[in-house]
């Protein structure tokens, strides 16, 4: 038996098990991550969701209740630094709705997902923030791996799903309203909102608005629609706001393990095993979320947009983002950032793809298949060279 001495971190030790995991097991747990993050999406997919905020808080309520089952198998000591990624990825999912109403989703989707996938990246592999830089032993293959994943969001910006322009979509909005102040005078928005998954990032929030919908105003609260600032806005200024915005928020999500890495990198003793940082990064996002609400409340003077059947499925989509976040911490420990991000930040979008080829029915004709097609060959040979960067050498100390 060895001699070296273990250092306790709660119940936890700085040296565990997790610390000699092999790369298969990071592949595994990279694979576990792309599959949920591909998938949390569909269990709200026929929901109206609204603006986004009340959804938001649901599946943050569900995100803090799964770390906590995680601390509590875990006993992990509670680093606050760790909170700092919860806090980047939460702002930055609040941005979605307002990318939507300027530019867009195929314009930000490609934007905001490039930039999620440099931002995670280039910290690892450079070491900024003051992390420890991760070189792949494979930099040329990594290097390439990064550039087609990179390339596969464009591409799949490029299909068009079964929804309507967004010209057509404002007349009709326009015309639905006269018609319920004419005929249901008591009711409030002349749409629904419904939140499906797309093809990019675990955190991609899209909302279609369907024409003949029933409204209920037990489900939506907060009164008559008005024009918000982003209506005033002219081309030009939507345009550039929305850019900018993508180019934040994307930059913002690939910040979600930088605060955990950190404390990893410098601080002693400190535990090497991903799982030991879940529960921080979760009330990170739990905590901002919520106050993020609040101030939408006193925003919306007290009448929040509220969608209570969008509670459980909301409920267990959190969940399923919860678990593929987690894997996504072992798995950037076990295989590094620059390793892990292409796989993770690039393959959900081929199984959200599967999704709404043979489920929903959302992406059809031979041109958008084609076009599917190509952004798998991109972002699975993208994630491919990106995995073999990594060689075949554990990147975690042993305990000796």
């Amino acid at each position: 038996m060895s001699n070296t001495p273990l250092i306790p971190i709660g119940n936890v030790t700085a040296c565990t098990n997790a610390d000699t995991l092999a790369p298969e097991w990071g592949y595994i747990a990279a694979l576990v991550a792309v599959v949920f993050y591909g998938s949390n999406f569909v269990p709200v997919k026929k929901f109206e969701t609204g603006d986004g905020m009340f959804f938001q808080w649901v599946m943050s309520s569900a995100i803090i209740s799964t770390g906590i089952v995680i601390q509590l198998i875990r006993q992990s000591t509670f680093y606050p630094l760790a909170m700092v990624g919860g806090v980047a990825w939460a702002t930055g999912n609040i941005t979605v709705v307002p990318i939507i109403k300027t530019i867009g989703m195929g314009l930000g989707l490609c934007i905001w997902g490039m930039s999620n996938l440099l931002s995670g990246w280039a910290t690892g592999r450079f070491g900024f923030f003051g992390i420890t830089p991760e070189v792949p032993e494979k930099v040329t293959l990594n290097y390439i791996g990064v550039s087609l994943a990179v390339f596969s969001a464009f591409i799949f910006s490029l299909i068009k799903n079964e929804l309507q322009p967004v010209g057509e979509e404002n007349d009709s909005l326009e015309d639905e309203h006269k018609l319920l102040q004419d005929h249901m005078p008591n009711y409030g928005s002349s749409s629904t909102e419904t939140l499906y998954t797309t093809t990019n990032t675990q955190d991609i929030l899209v909302f279609n608005r369907r024409r003949g919908s029933s409204v209920n105003r037990t489900d939506i609260s907060g009164g008559e629609e008005q024009d918000s600032f982003f209506d005033r806005m002219s081309y030009t200024q939507k345009r550039i706001f929305g850019i900018l915005l993508s180019l934040v928020s994307g930059v913002l999500y690939g910040q979600m393990f930088t605060g955990a890495t950190r404390v990893q990198d410098n601080v002693k003793d400190a535990s090497q095993n991903g799982l030991d940082y879940v529960f921080a990064c979760f009330c990170g996002i739990y905590l901002s979320s919520t106050v993020y609400y609040c101030i939408y409340s006193i925003f919306m003077k007290n009448r929040p947009r509220v969608y209570p059947k969008v509670i459980l499925p909301g409920i267990i989509s959190g969940v399923m983002w919860a678990i593929a976040t987690t894997s996504w911490f072992l798995a950037n420990k076990v295989l590094s950032n620059a390793v892990a991000f292409p796989i993770v930040t690039t393959i959900p979008a081929v199984i959200a793809s599967v999704w709404g080829v043979f489920v929903f029915k959302e992406i059809k004709g031979a041109r958008n298949i084609g076009i599917l097609l190509v952004g798998f060959c991109f972002s699975g040979g993208g994630a491919i060279l990106a995995g073999l960067s990594k060689g075949s050498g554990s990147s975690l100390p042993k305990c000796s």
